[in-house]
């Protein structure tokens, strides 16, 4: 599980600086140590501050979850930072965003940080707490039935701020001063209660489980309480503890009692601390409920769990294991029988516990930069996919592999009859483009080439790993063919990608899903057009029988665009102009690169004739050159049938995908008829082949957990 440890020590990140500031401050030995714990338990872990940034800094660490895969938790130390009720600031806000964590929550901690209110709940279920008043300045009159020695305190402190005994009139007023002045709050006032200090950690819920009450010994010197000074190891005497607390079993059992009581009244969760004083009469008082108890190495409550059998770390994962079970219902980490799990559950586990894994495995892969014109570099990126495959126990094909724009890898049982995908390796963008650093934002990832290349590829390879950690893939026919020619409209790969795709009963293409949990079904075709027109050189002005080959071109143009028809799905577009000339003279030659996207062959060869008879026969000499044609993938029912497929497995996942259509062509369209295709199987993107290029990172962790279930159905059909 992912547990980010929350404190507050040193950060004064905030808007403001206003209000009371906090002062109570945890051991960085302390946060160090609990990460160790947690860690030795099994956990991802990270440690920081509970600040303005929290919920960016939680967003970073642990991402929206999948249905059957538990969120992350805070481990939560925090005291807050300022303000009132600090400690409930933390809480607040991982109740608002969604985020579990270990402890109690805002209520709880508001009502134990507030000793009076604390004090009245006790009575109201009657729990034993010495008498009290609240001065709310420091020349307020003290109850008659109120008798010295006192203790004095502020009113929503811990740690024993401000704690005092008091034996006459003179003193109590010169400390309530020194709280008012000092905490700026209202003063607890509260009889003394002579005797032993006992101390009764909790740990659970419903109910608490009481660890063995533990009696602090206060050495020479000082009061007989446990001061601030105490705490710090600045008070110059030794404070031991005896664990269980010698004061006979019937108060051990009633101080536990006692603990438990106090524990529910208040609400508190997973953890507490109920400090009680024992009188000469063998009487128990309720001091005061700490809801978040000190983890300090020498603290009494790591001092009860010790003597139960709980080291530290057993004391911090039991914790999680506790907060688990309150919100899940399950201890987390349960005690794992692999075997026991499906293998719907062990794929699941699989992905979702490797989400770091994955992240940084597609960082490696967006580093790594492949540009179609970039030789060294997709040769390289050929290399790591055939390294990354090979792992994998994928063996080459060479039948479909040509060495120069196709490579392909199959299993153990080959890929024909079975299932083929097929994803290109180059990235395709402008030359002007630099190359995009790879970076995170809480919902996003953003790369080069991360989602029309990066994220399908990764997704499939951790899919793939998960069959082959259930022992299943050999079991599976399938065949991963990638090419490098994608910025050359697969001109070269495409021969042997029709080739391979006859070959199989299902087709996936390794193209980005659109926004919206969308896959794609259909695609127009596309050709690509030079057209170039030559004249002779003139100087401006002089007059001509044909208008100047730029002109001619631009009322060409505007003829062959009005061809454009959006019932037919038909578009005729110009992509560019550029244009030669001699010095003082007008272009004489002048070329645009036309753009035909179409539903259908009959259709395009259509326009093919009547863009050639707009041109013309006489006037101007041009020449129209098919520079690529990348035919339309038709929605058919194999495709259909594929979709539900995929989709019943998505379903599962609490996934609804729908199916789209989409204006640009993919290598979807080189998939004969009788072989069921589907497009954009990858990960959800945006703003392909922009320096904005992203994928969403909760989509990654989807889309490969939905492969990876969908190859299950297969191997188990």
């Amino acid at each position: 599980m992912k547990i980010a440890v929350v404190y507050n020590r040193e950060s004064r990140n905030v808007i403001n600086l206003f209000g009371a500031p906090n002062q109570e401050k945890i051991g960085l030995k302390t946060v160090r140590r609990v990460v160790d714990a947690l860690k030795k338990g099994g956990h991802q872990v990270i440690a920081f501050e509970g600040d303005k940034d929290l919920v960016e800094k939680l967003e970073n660490f642990m991402p929206r979850v999948v249905k059957g895969e538990r969120p992350g938790m805070v481990f939560n130390i925090s005291y807050g930072i300022q303000g009132q009720a600090r400690y409930t600031h933390v809480p607040s806000i991982l109740e608002m965003v969604g985020v579990p964590y270990v402890g109690s929550g805002p209520l709880a901690h508001s009502l134990s940080l507030d000793k009076v209110v604390t004090k009245m709940i006790l009575r109201q279920h009657g729990l034993p707490t010495p008498d009290f008043a609240v001065l709310e300045d420091a020349e307020a009159p003290v109850p008659d039935d109120l008798r010295y020695p006192l203790i004095v305190k502020p009113k929503n402190e811990a740690v024993s701020f401000g704690l005092k005994v008091v034996h006459d009139e003179a003193e109590l007023r010169e400390a309530a001063q020194v709280i008012f002045d000092k905490y700026r709050q209202a003063v607890l006032v509260e009889q003394y209660i002579e005797g032993r200090e006992v101390n009764v950690g909790l740990l659970g819920n419903s109910p608490p489980e009481a660890l063995p009450p533990v009696e602090l010994i206060f050495g020479e010197g000082g009061p007989a309480i446990y001061t601030y000074e105490d705490k710090t190891g600045r008070s110059g005497r030794s404070i031991s503890h005896a664990c269980p607390a010698p004061i006979g079993e019937a108060l051990l059992e009633q101080a536990k009692e006692l603990a438990v009581r106090a524990f529910s009244a208040l609400g508190c969760a997973d953890c507490a601390r109920v400090d009680m004083r024992l009188d000469k009469q063998g009487r128990l008082y309720i001091l005061e409920i700490n809801s978040l108890p000190s983890l300090g190495e020498h603290g009494s409550y790591l001092v009860g769990a010790a003597h139960v059998g709980l080291d530290f770390a057993g004391v911090i994962n039991r914790l999680v294991e506790v907060a688990a079970a309150r919100y899940f219902g399950t201890p987390e980490p349960p005690a794992i029988d692999r075997g026991a799990m499906n293998p719907d559950e062990r794929v699941t586990a699989f992905v979702t516990q490797r989400r770091d894994e994955i992240e940084r495995h597609l960082q490696e892969w967006c580093e790594l930069i492949s540009h179609t014109i970039d030789p060294v570099g997709v040769r390289e990126a050929v290399r790591r996919a055939d390294q990354g495959f090979q792992k994998l126990g994928l063996k080459p094909a060479p039948e479909y592999t040509d060495e120069r724009a196709a490579w392909t890898w199959q299993t153990a049982r080959g890929f024909e009859g079975g299932i083929l995908f097929v994803g290109h390796l180059d990235v395709p963008v402008d030359a002007e483009i630099a190359p995009q650093r790879f970076r995170r934002e809480a919902e996003w990832l953003y790369g080069d080439g991360i989602g029309s290349s990066r994220a399908p590829l990764v997704m499939l390879n951790f899919a793939l790993r998960a069959l082959r950690e259930q022992r299943l893939l050999r079991r599976l026919p399938l065949g991963v063919l990638c090419y490098t020619d994608e910025g050359r409209d697969a001109r070269y790969s495409q021969e042997l990608i029709h080739k391979a795709a006859s070959r199989v009963k299902r087709m996936l293409v390794l193209r980005p899903g659109g926004l919206g949990d969308s896959v794609i079904t259909q695609r127009r075709g596309r050709r690509l057009y030079r057209l170039r027109v030559v004249g002779e050189p003139a100087r401006p002005g002089r007059v001509l029988k044909q208008p100047e080959p730029l002109r001619w071109l631009w009322l060409k143009l505007e003829k062959l665009c009005a061809l454009s028809d959006r019932k037919k799905r038909l578009s005729i577009s110009a992509l560019d102009v550029h244009t030669e000339r001699l010095p003082m003279l007008l272009p004489h030659r002048v070329t645009s690169r036309v753009l035909v996207t179409y539903p259908d062959a009959a259709i395009a060869d259509e326009i093919d004739a009547r863009m050639r008879e707009i041109l013309g026969q006489r006037g101007r000499r041009w020449e129209l050159d098919l520079i690529s044609d990348r035919p339309p993938m038709k929605e058919r029912r194999g495709t259909l049938r594929l979709l539900r497929s995929v989709a019943s497995v998505a379903e599962e996942l609490e996934l609804k995908l729908k199916k789209e259509s989409s204006v640009w062509p993919s290598v979807a369209g080189l998939a004969p008829a009788k072989t069921a295709c589907l497009c954009g199987i990858g990960p959800i993107a945006r703003d392909l082949g922009t320096p904005q290029e992203a994928v969403q990172r909760i989509s990654l962790i989807q889309r490969t957990l939905l492969l990876a279930r969908y190859f299950l159905k297969e191997v188990e059909a």
